[in-house]
């Protein structure tokens, strides 16, 4: 009887942690986490063998919500902790999780690099085209005229950040777009990228009802599974230079060599100490 206990296929549910989301009411990321936990149960990944990692930001918090291990790191910083995690410890399945601000501003550097170093691990970005957790800024991905923030009450002036492009263009080998409102969908994006060998990368449109209540509409205009999957770039290209943002689905996925350190003698920690003695 504990044998078969134990080996008890686990369930979504076995995937989150006993920690309430303090996000607000309405907010797509309790659809996100729902999807992870799913894509994790689909997949049945050991909870010892995973992690997911963070910068800081509202959707930052998902390792908290998880069962899994976690690492809640620095601003921007997430994908940088997540690859050097994965290249030490390459038997683990490692997701990194933010949203826009966190991602495509002060951690776009590592953003671009992570697309063409390409380890292997998933980049999980939910996108409400807002700095959500610091009251409702402007970020990278809001479009240009936007006016509703008082820093910026004629409109930020600047281009939108265009993140599947960026991705294409950086190197990355397996790019897609969800919706936190088709929480399924977006598992099933979340299992393929999980299961791509080299770097993911999922955007999620992840609303945020309390800066951006007129986001509640997107759920009228996404137009789900209308991204058709390619492995040529330039078909890929050539779909986001008419895209307006609200198709989903893979849009491109290819394989490429994947980034792994060269194998080195171990040494113990009692030998390293040695080697510094004068």
């Amino acid at each position: 009887m504990d044998q078969a206990v134990q080996h008890k296929p686990l369930t979504f549910k076995d995937y989150k942690s006993d920690y309430k989301p303090v996000w607000c009411p309405g907010c797509g990321d309790f659809s996100v986490l729902a999807s992870v936990t799913k894509a994790l149960a689909e997949l049945q990944v050991a909870r010892e063998n995973c992690a997911v990692i963070s910068g800081i930001g509202c959707s930052s918090r998902i390792p908290a919500y998880t069962s899994v291990y976690g690492f809640h790191g620095i601003h921007g910083r997430a994908l940088a902790s997540a690859t050097g995690l994965k290249v030490a410890r390459p038997d683990l399945t490692v997701i990194a999780t933010g949203g826009d601000g966190d991602g495509f501003s002060i951690g776009g550097n590592h953003f671009l690099h992570a697309c063409r170093r390409n380890v292997d691990m998933t980049y999980i970005v939910m996108d409400n085209e807002v700095y959500g957790m610091t009251k409702g800024q402007a970020s990278p991905t809001t479009a240009s005229d936007w006016e509703g923030s008082k820093l910026t009450p004629h409109g930020t002036g600047v281009s939108p950040f265009n993140p599947l492009a960026v991705a294409l263009s950086a190197g990355a080998g397996f790019v897609a777009r969800g919706f936190a409102g088709d929480p399924n969908g977006s598992a099933k994006l979340i299992t393929q990228a999980i299961q791509h060998k080299g770097f993911s990368f999922v955007q999620i449109l992840s609303p945020c009802v309390t800066f951006r209540p007129e986001q509640t509409e997107w759920k009228k205009i996404i137009r789900k599974g209308e991204i058709s999957e390619t492995n040529a770039l330039a078909e890929a290209m050539a779909f986001l230079a008419t895209d307006d943002g609200f198709s989903t689905g893979v849009l491109y996925e290819t394989q490429r060599s994947v980034y792994a350190p060269k194998q080195e003698e171990k040494y113990s920690v009692k030998d390293i100490e040695a080697s510094f003695e004068l």
